[in-house]
């Protein structure tokens, strides 16, 4: 009896909506190339299950698992394509477990667990069994391809071959679940500033995993969100900032690699739905980069340096990309970017974009400087991420990026707010404000009263942007004020 001929059942127990299903005995691992690019070209027979695999930390793990449910599955076919594949390793990894194996370790959470011996980090829990691991890379015959066309081509080839008994019993494995505990919070409308975005990073974390709201997803899981985030990045350096040891999810080669996914133009190929670079680049028909930068010298005070990267086709054909906006500015002879993201992985993609975009905003930055008379300083990048959410296979690891980074991030103390300053003194039986300028000190505004509370209310509503701290010491320094007021004692701001 050949394959052909007899029909398997993948029961996928793991993000079954993400998959294409057969009735074969092959499994097709098509990494960032669309599955859909593939299954065209082979008949439901010729394979049990097609689907991607990006992340060698955040899918092998679950796709081990399928695996081990589904031990009819004797055949791997591992597309390791493109330049997102080479850049994120998840192919490269999964194809090392078979080749290298394993080992006990730790996790980037501190957790024990398998690690894959790979140049890229893969886990798998450690409640699934090393002899059973074994015997699925026994079991297994693989395969890696380096076109759509090979992939085909060896997925027809085990197709083709006589069917082959399961060589094991379907096997499942207890898995462990994090439960984030929220405290109440805005749903809509949130700002954070960072003076690099490794900073801003930890803080948006912190922010989300504290009040973020739990949802489903499209993608057979969960994520913990919040809506409209607007992150301010005010003084990265040049050749960006990655701290020692590194806690962000990239790191510098990584980067290179990603950057010129955003700068530069790519030609289509098959199975591969865009880069941002060939949307800001050629999609449209114009390089929109080569657009803002010729308006901005033209005519330097514009507000019209606009870059689009939403097709109205990407409602009908779906996979529309997360960057959809962005916008360059120039103020006091400073560049700013603002990007906006209608859905933004901000645990494991938003450094990357964050840093891709900085990049972008060098680049135009220094090709105004080359062609014209302009030399701008570098101003802040704005990234605002309409659906800013952490899924949750990833909880685990910002709950400890927030109990190793967060507290140390909050001690950096900068006593800087734009809003201004408050001068408090007690003159004439009353606590006098003076509000101040950050800069020069001018004077904008001025309150006086006895009642504490109603000075910081009246404060605060004139001033809604003042920091949160800053308001807080206000109403420290103004009760100690008004106790002043009572007892007749002589009052000094900031006197213990």
């Amino acid at each position: 009896m050949t394959a052909s001929r007899s029909l398997f059942h993948y029961n996928a127990l793991h993000k079954p909506n993400q998959l294409i299903y057969g009735q074969g005995q092959t499994v097709v691992i098509t990494g960032w190339t669309v599955k859909s690019a593939i299954a065209k070209h082979l008949h439901p027979q010729e394979y049990a299950v097609i689907g991607q695999l990006y992340s060698p930390t955040r899918g092998i793990n679950l796709l081990i698992r399928n695996l081990l449910y589904n031990p009819h599955v004797c055949y791997l076919v591992v597309l390791n394509a493109t330049r997102e594949d080479k850049n994120a390793g998840a192919c490269q990894c999964l194809l090392d477990f078979f080749r290298n194996g394993f080992e006990e370790g730790l996790c980037d959470t501190g957790r024990l667990c398998w690690v894959i011996r790979s140049p890229y980090p893969g886990y798998i829990d450690i409640e699934v069994e090393a002899n059973t691991l074994q015997k699925l890379r026994q079991s297994v015959e693989f395969k890696e391809a380096k076109s759509i066309a090979e992939a085909c081509t060896l997925a027809k080839s085990f197709g083709e071959r006589e069917a082959v008994e399961p060589w094991s019993l379907p096997l499942e494995f207890p898995m462990s679940t994090v439960e984030p505990n929220i405290l109440p919070g805005p749903r809509y409308g949130h700002r954070i500033e960072g003076k690099t975005i490794a900073e801003t990073w930890v803080k948006i974390i912190h922010r989300i995993k504290t009040t973020g709201t739990i949802r489903p997803t499209g993608y057979d899981g969960q994520w913990q969100e919040l809506i409209d985030l607007m992150a301010v990045v005010t003084d990265e350096p040049p050749n960006f900032y990655f701290p020692e040891p590194n806690y962000l999810p990239i790191d510098r080669s990584f980067l290179k690699e990603y950057i010129s996914q955003i700068l530069d133009d790519s030609l289509y190929r098959e199975g591969l739905k865009y880069t941002y670079g060939q949307r800001l680049r050629s999609w449209f028909g114009r390089d929109q980069i080569q657009q803002v930068i010729q308006k901005l010298i033209g005519e330097i005070d514009a507000a019209s340096a606009v870059m689009n990267l939403w097709d109205v086709k990407d409602h009908d054909k779906g996979g529309s990309p997360c960057l959809n906006h962005i916008w360059l500015r120039v103020v006091n002879n400073e560049l700013s970017l603002t990007a906006t993201l209608r859905s933004n992985d901000m645990f494991a993609a938003w450094p990357a974009n964050a840093m891709g975009l900085r990049a972008l905003q060098q680049y135009i930055r220094d090709e105004i400087q080359e062609r014209s008379e302009y030399d701008l300083k570098m101003g802040p990048l704005i990234t605002i991420s309409q659906s800013a959410h952490i899924y949750d296979d990833t909880w685990s690891n910002a709950e400890q990026l927030i109990q190793q980074q967060y507290s140390a991030i909050c001690r950096q103390i900068d006593y800087y707010d734009p809003a201004g300053n408050f001068l408090i003194e007690v003159a004439e039986d009353k606590i006098v404000v003076t509000h101040t300028t950050p800069g020069s000190g001018e004077v904008v505004n001025c309150y006086s009263g006895k009642d504490a509370l109603k000075l910081v209310r009246e404060i605060c509503a004139a001033s809604p942007s003042i920091r949160s701290d800053h308001a807080g010491y206000l109403g420290m320094e103004l009760h100690k004020a008004a106790e002043c007021l009572k007892t007749g004692k002589q009052y000094v701001q900031d006197s213990k």
